[in-house]
C-alpha cells in the first residue's frame, strides 16, 4: 500500500534526525523535507542518504532531505503523525536517542586482557607502512559537497540574504495551488483552441483564475505569519488590494484599480501591518489590546496601503514586466545566456530568492513568467554534466551507482543530488555544468528575441516537470518544442563540456578507479607476510589532495 511505504519512509526518518523531541519544525516545500534541529550531533548524515527514498540532504536555515516531488507530501504528513505520537508516549520513549559520538561502554576484563595482548605482540612486530588511501568514492563526494555547502551558508548568514530567504519563504507554500492553477489553465487553454467542451471552458477559467485574483490576500497572511504577526491582520490589509470598491479612490491623482500593486503592494502592507502592530502590543494597555490593536493595525496600514503602497508597488511592478518584456525582445539571447549560466552560483550566494516574488509577479501580470525557463536550463547542464562524469569514470562504481540514483530527480528539476553529490565537489564539472546551463538559456533567450516566447504559468517544477506549465505567445506547440529544444542544448552542451573539459589527467586518473576492488582502509602496503612484493599504490582521492 502506498500509504505503508510512505509511514515507512517517515518512520525510518525520523529516528535518524534525533527523534521526535529534537524538531522544533517542521514543513515541506516541493521536492525537500525541511526540518528546524534542536541538536545538529544527533542528526545521522549518512545513515539518512543511505535510504532509498532520500535523493539527498542540504543544510541551510533548516535541514533540509530531498525527497522528490509528490513523495514529499506524501510522507510529510506521516512523519508530523509519527513525530506527534512520539512526543504523546511515555517520558521513556521521549528520550532522544544516543548520539552516534556517544563515549563506548567499558571493555570487559577479559577484553581488556587481549587488548593488552595485542598491545605487547604490537610492540614487538615490524612496523606497518601507513594505509593506502582508497579512491574517491561518492560518499566523500557527498561529504565535500555538504562541507562546500556549510561554508557557503556560513558567508550567505548576511541580514540581506537572511531577509531574502524570509521573503521566499512566504511564497514557498503558495507553490502547489500556483501549478494546479497553471496546468488548469494550460487545459483550458488547449481546450479553447481545439473549440472542444465549450460548457466547461469557462468553468476551468474561473478555476485558473480565482487563485491569482486573490492571491495577494494569501501573500498578506504568509508575509505577517513569517515576521511574527497576527496572519490573518496581514491578509485582511492585503484584501484591500483587491477589493473592487477601491476603484472609487483616487490617489496621486488618478483613480486605483483593484489588483494595483499586486504581490508587491500586498508584501510591503503586510510588513507593515507587522510593525504597526508589535507597536501596538508593546504600547496599548492590556485592557484594551483586544479592540486598538487589530482597529488601528488594520486603520492605519490600510490608509497608507490605499493611499501610497498601491500607486508605488504598482509602478514598480509595472517596470518589472516593462523590463522583463524589453530585456528578452531586445537581448534575449545574451540575457538567457546570463541567466542560464550565472543561476546557480546565484542560488549559492543565496539570491536567487529575490526573483521569487518576480516570476509571482510576472505571473500576475502576464499569465505567465518568461524567466523561469530560461533559469530551468541550468538543471539542463547539471544533467548533461553528470553523464559525461559517468561515462569518464567507467572504474568508479560508487560515483556511479550516485549518479544512476540522482538522475532520474535530475531530468524532473530535482537537481540537489548531482549539484551537491557530484559536481560541486569535483570543482570543474559545476563550471562546465553552468557552461551548459547558459546554452541551453541562450537559446531559449534567442526564441523570445525572435518573438517565441516561452514562460512558465508556476514557479517551482523545473525540467521535464515545467512541460504542463510551459505557455507563450504562439502555439503550444511551438512553444513546447523551443522549450524541449533548449533542454536539448542545456543536456549536450553540459555533456560535451564536461566530458572534455571536466577532468585533468590527474584528476581522472585518480578518480578512475573501483573503490570495491581497491585495498582497504589500513590494509598493509608494504611487505606481505611471505616475503612477496608490495602490492601496488592506488590513487589518493579528493580527499588526500
Amino acid at each position: 500500500m502506498p500509504e505503508d511505504k510512505n509511514r515507512a519512509t517517515a518512520a525510518a526518518l525520523l529516528p535518524l534526525v534525533g527523534g521526535a523531541e529534537n524538531l522544533t519544525s517542521i514543513a515541506h516545500c516541493m521536492t525537500r523535507l525541511r526540518l528546524g534541529i534542536r541538536d545538529r550531533s544527533l542528526v545521522q548524515d549518512e545513515a539518512l542518504r543511505a535510504l532509498p527514498a532520500v535523493m539527498g540532504v542540504v543544510e541551510d536555515d533548516t535541514y533540509q532531505i530531498v525527497l522528490g516531488p509528490g513523495t514529499v507530501a506524501r510522507v510529510t504528513p506521516e512523519f508530523e503523525r509519527l513525530a506527534e505520537q512520539a512526543r504523546t508516549t511515555t517520558p521513556e520513549a521521549l528520550a532522544p536517542p544516543v548520539s552516534p559520538r556517544a563515549p563506548a561502554p567499558a571493555p570487559s576484563p577479559a577484553a581488556a586482557s587481549a587488548s593488552a595482548s595485542s598491545s605487547t605482540v604490537s610492540a614487538s612486530a615490524p612496523e606497518v607502512p601507513p594505509e593506502t588511501p582508497a579512491p574517491t568514492t561518492a560518499e566523500e563526494l557527498a561529504a565535500q559537497g555538504a562541507a562546500l555547502k556549510a561554508r557557503q551558508k556560513s558567508r550567505n548568514s548576511t541580514p540581506v540574504k537572511l531577509f531574502l530567504r524570509r521573503i521566499a519563504q512566504i511564497f514557498v507554500p503558495l507553490i502547489p495551488a500556483l501549478i494546479g492553477c497553471g496546468i488548469i489553465a494550460g487545459i483550458n487553454g488547449l481546450l479553447t483552441n481545439l473549440g472542444w467542451l465549450p460548457s466547461v471552458v469557462p468553468a476551468l477559467a474561473a478555476l485558473a483564475s480565482g487563485f491569482l485574483s486573490l492571491i495577494a490576500v494569501f501573500v498578506g497572511y504568509q508575509t505577517a505569519r513569517e515576521f511574527g504577526g497576527t496572519p490573518i491582520l496581514g491578509g485582511a490589509v492585503a484584501a484591500v488590494i483587491v477589493f473592487p470598491g477601491v476603484a472609487h479612490v483616487t490617489a496621486f491623482g488618478q483613480k486605483l484599480a483593484p489588483g494595483q500593486g499586486g504581490v508587491l503592494g500586498a508584501l510591503a502592507a503586510a510588513l507593515l501591518a507587522v510593525r504597526v502592530e508589535k507597536w501596538c502590543r508593546r504600547h496599548v494597555p492590556e485592557a484594551l489590546d483586544v479592540l486598538v490593536t487589530p482597529t488601528l493595525t488594520v486603520l492605519v496600514t490600510g490608509l497608507v496601503t490605499i493611499f501610497g503602497l498601491m500607486f508605488v508597488a504598482g509602478e514598480v511592478a509595472t517596470g518589472i514586466g516593462t523590463f522583463a518584456t524589453w530585456l528578452l525582445a531586445h537581448g534575449g539571447a545574451f540575457a538567457g545566456l546570463v541567466l542560464g549560466g550565472l543561476f546557480l552560483p546565484l542560488v549559492m550566494l543565496g539570491l536567487h530568492q529575490a526573483l521569487i516574488p518576480i516570476h509571482t509577479t510576472l505571473i500576475e501580470q502576464q499569465g505567465y513568467t518568461v524567466l523561469l525557463p530560461i533559469l530551468a536550463m541550468a538543471g539542463a547542464g547539471q544533467v548533461g554534466a553528470a553523464l559525461a562524469v559517468y561515462l569518464r569514470l567507467p572504474r568508479n562504481r560508487s560515483i556511479r551507482t550516485t549518479i544512476k540514483s540522482a538522475l532520474p530527480a535530475g531530468f524532473l528539476g530535482v537537481g540537489e543530488p548531482l549539484i551537491y553529490g557530484v559536481s560541486l565537489p569535483l570543482g570543474r564539472p559545476f563550471i562546465t555544468a553552468c557552461i551548459g546551463g547558459a546554452c541551453g538559456g541562450g537559446f531559449v533567450g534567442f526564441f523570445n528575441q525572435l518573438g517565441d516566447t516561452v514562460g512558465s504559468t508556476a514557479i517551482g517544477p523545473s525540467g521535464w516537470a515545467l512541460f504542463p506549465l510551459v505557455k507563450g505567445n504562439q502555439s503550444l506547440t511551438t512553444t513546447l518544442v523551443v522549450y524541449a529544444l533548449g533542454l536539448a542544448v542545456g543536456y549536450l552542451t553540459g555533456f560535451l563540456a564536461t566530458y572534455f573539459f571536466g577532468f585533468g589527467k590527474e584528476l581522472r586518473a585518480e578518480l578512475n578507479a573501483d573503490p570495491d576492488t581497491a585495498a582497504p582502509h589500513g590494509a598493509p602496503t608494504g611487505p606481505t607476510a611471505t616475503g612477496g612484493p608490495a602490492a601496488p599504490s592506488t590513487p589518493a582521492g579528493l580527499g588526500a589532495r
